[in-house]
């Protein structure tokens, strides 16, 4: 079938609109007519090197067209949302952690399915593709059935594709990771949509939130969303501030931010036995400490997609949405599907907390 598609021709390009050819579903996959997609920092940096034709996108939410002939979860008509994927058969899949499944970049970062083969075409030539789990730059997916989730129809459609992703994990880094006790202390670092996501989570937690940022827009609206406090990073002197709130170390932290020295300041921030999470992707290729940093019991831990079974965490996360306990709306805007280019440079640019393409 034909479908509608926002192709990366060459990498750091713009995006190009244009139609493939999309084949049928596998006996374990399903075929989605994407209704909206969220942009993640994640497109934007494979955007820089992923191998091309390339078809991105990964924070879809849409109604099932078909699906294949072993797929039991879902049926055509219903609501989902898509995660990320996962093979179903190693060991840390078969006990509840798919996120850390042992073929996680094959089916996820490899454009490919896991036998080589494409579910695109342009022109004559295989697209990569199957970018965690679904490609949803594209007004229809062909995804496998473990990154679709279905959701309550009574929800918003268009809301619900960040949860996929974005939102799941910096909740996820919280509720399902560090587990934050009422009265406890953490910090987090970036007041974009994943930190926010945090931020919100770890007010539910009945926590000191502390949120770090250099943007003076982001801090006022992390403060709206859940932070008890804020750190203006561009004033200088992090460190000194946080030790003026929390003068014992914090008990958690958060980094979103994917750099090296944000996340030293980080560790270092921590209190004895304090951990940090690291869910960012940014532009630092290695972390390092001083060694009395970690002696006193801290600890980092890298999280991938809020440590999460996609399948029962983010129908939690939408029900908490509804009831209006994460109203993670706030940050949204939206463009149509065509403007996709603007709406990647209100994202570099730090205009917007989440774009979300619209079909």
């Amino acid at each position: 079938m034909r479908a509608t598609a926002a192709l990366l021709q060459k990498p750091g390009q713009p995006f190009e609109l244009t139609e493939v050819d999309l084949g049928q579903p596998r006996p374990d996959e399903v075929l989605v007519r994407v209704a909206a997609t969220g942009i993640c920092g994640t497109d934007l940096e494979f955007a820089t090197f992923f191998p091309t034709p390339a078809l991105l996108g990964h924070e879809g939410s849409g109604i099932v067209e078909k699906v294949g002939t072993h797929v039991t979860s879902v049926r055509p008509g219903d609501h989902v949302a898509m995660s990320f994927a996962s093979c179903g058969t190693c060991t840390l899949c078969d006990t509840g952690s798919p996120a850390y499944c042992r073929a996680f970049d094959t089916v996820n970062f490899s454009g490919r399915r896991p036998d080589g083969s494409t579910a695109v075409t342009h022109a004559g030539r295989e697209v990569n593709a199957h970018f965690l789990g679904q490609s949803s730059f594209a007004s229809h997916v062909v995804a496998p059935e473990r990154a679709i989730v279905r959701i309550d129809p009574s929800l918003d459609l268009l809301r619900a594709g960040p949860f996929g992703c974005g939102f799941q994990t910096g909740a996820g880094g919280v509720l399902n990771v560090l587990q934050p006790r009422p009265g406890s202390s953490i910090a987090v670092f970036g007041a974009g949509a994943v930190g926010v996501a945090a931020i919100i989570a770890a007010s539910l937690s009945a926590c000191m939130v502390v949120a770090v940022d250099v943007n003076p827009a982001k801090l006022k609206a992390a403060r709206d969303l859940g932070a008890t406090h804020t750190v203006d990073s561009s004033a200088g002197a992090t460190a000194d501030q946080l030790t003026t709130l929390v003068p014992d170390g914090f008990d958690f932290a958060i980094d979103t931010t994917g750099r090296e020295d944000v996340l030293r300041t980080a560790v270092e921030a921590l209190g004895p036995l304090g951990r940090a999470g690291v869910i960012g992707i940014g532009p630092s290729e290695s972390m390092t400490f001083e060694w009395r940093s970690i002696l006193n019991g801290r600890s980092v831990t890298g999280i991938i997609g809020g440590s999460s079974v996609p399948q029962v965490f983010l129908p939690q996360l939408l029900k908490l949405n509804a009831e209006g306990r994460f109203p993670v709306e706030k940050m949204i805007t939206y463009f149509p599907f065509e403007r996709i280019n603007e709406a990647v440079a209100a994202v570099r640019s730090g205009s917007v907390g989440k774009a979300v393409l619209t079909f």
